[in-house]
C-alpha cells in the first residue's frame, strides 16, 4: 500500500517536472491557433508517437507519458485539439467540446493531421509513427485510424469506443489497440460488441484488452479511478506494440 502511494504521489508530481523538457509548437487551423508540445529530442530523425490528451486537454497524464516516450527513443508530440482560448475549464465545458469532436469527427480528424505534419516536421520518420489517446483522446486514436491517417497503429487508452451506426464499417490497415477497463460504464456491450464486429469486418490487425477491477480512467494517478497495478500493466502493453510497430 505504501508503495502505492509513493508511487501515484511520484506520477502526480512527474508531469510537472517532466513538463519542463516538453517544447510549445504553435500552429494553425485556419484562423485558430493550437499549441501543442514536443519532446527535448525534437529534430532527430526517430520514430514518433502523436499522443491525445484527455477532454480537457494537455495535462500532466499526457505529459508524462511524452516524457517515458522519450525515454523510450520516440519523439512524442501532445496535439491542441480545442485550440487556443477554447481549452475547457470544467467537466460540463469539456463535455460539450468533447462532444462537439466526438459528433463533428471530420473536424477531429483533421485535428490530429495537422497535429502529426508538426510530428514529422519535428523529425518524426514519416513511415513510423502511431498515435496513442487517452479518454476522449482514445477515441481520436480509434478516428485516426478509421480516417486513414498515415499512421501504423494507434493505441485507445479508456476510450470511447462507440461509433455513430450511421457510418459504413470500412477497411482498416492501421493495427489497433484497446485498453479497456472492465469497469467503465461509459462504454456499453453493444459498444464493445459493434467495435468487435466494425473491427472484423474491416479486416483489421487488432486487440482488446480488458483491466480488470479498473473504471473509466484507471490509468490517471490524479483519478479516485486510479488503479497502480492495472495502469502499469496498460502503459507495458503500449509500449510493447509501439516497439512492434515502430522499431
Amino acid at each position: 500500500m505504501i508503495r502505492s502511494i509513493l508511487l501515484s504521489a511520484f506520477l502526480m508530481s512527474s508531469g510537472t517536472i517532466f513538463s519542463q523538457n516538453l517544447k510549445t509548437v504553435s500552429y494553425q487551423d485556419g484562423s485558430q491557433k493550437l499549441n501543442g508540445l514536443v519532446t527535448s529530442n525534437a529534430g532527430k530523425k526517430l520514430p514518433g508517437v502523436l499522443i491525445l490528451p484527455a477532454w480537457k486537454g494537455i495535462d500532466d497524464e499526457a505529459k508524462t507519458a511524452a516524457a517515458d516516450l522519450e525515454k523510450q527513443g520516440y519523439i512524442a508530440f501532445i496535439a491542441d485539439i480545442y485550440g487556443e482560448g477554447n481549452i475547457p475549464t470544467d467537466n460540463a465545458s469539456a463535455a460539450k467540446t468533447a462532444g462537439f469532436y466526438k459528433k463533428d469527427y471530420a473536424a477531429y480528424q483533421k485535428r490530429i493531421s495537422l497535429a502529426l505534419e508538426q510530428l514529422k516536421k519535428s523529425g518524426a520518420v514519416s513511415d513510423k509513427i502511431a498515435v496513442i489517446g487517452y479518454c476522449f483522446g482514445g477515441t481520436g486514436a480509434l478516428e485516426s485510424a478509421r480516417g486513414k491517417l498515415p499512421v501504423v497503429g494507434v493505441v485507445s487508452i479508456h476510450g470511447s469506443i462507440g461509433k455513430d451506426p450511421s457510418r459504413p464499417n470500412e477497411v482498416i490497415s492501421t493495427k489497433i489497440l484497446v485498453e479497456n477497463p472492465a469497469e467503465d460504464k461509459s462504454v456499453t456491450p453493444e459498444d464493445y460488441n459493434n467495435l468487435v464486429k466494425e473491427m472484423n469486418e474491416g479486416k483489421a490487425d487488432w486487440q482488446i484488452i480488458t483491466y480488470a477491477n479498473s473504471k473509466h480512467t484507471f490509468t490517471d494517478p490524479k483519478s479516485a479511478d486510479y488503479n497502480p497495478v492495472m495502469a502499469k500493466r496498460a502503459w507495458n502493453h503500449t509500449l510493447q506494440l509501439l516497439k512492434e510497430i515502430l522499431k
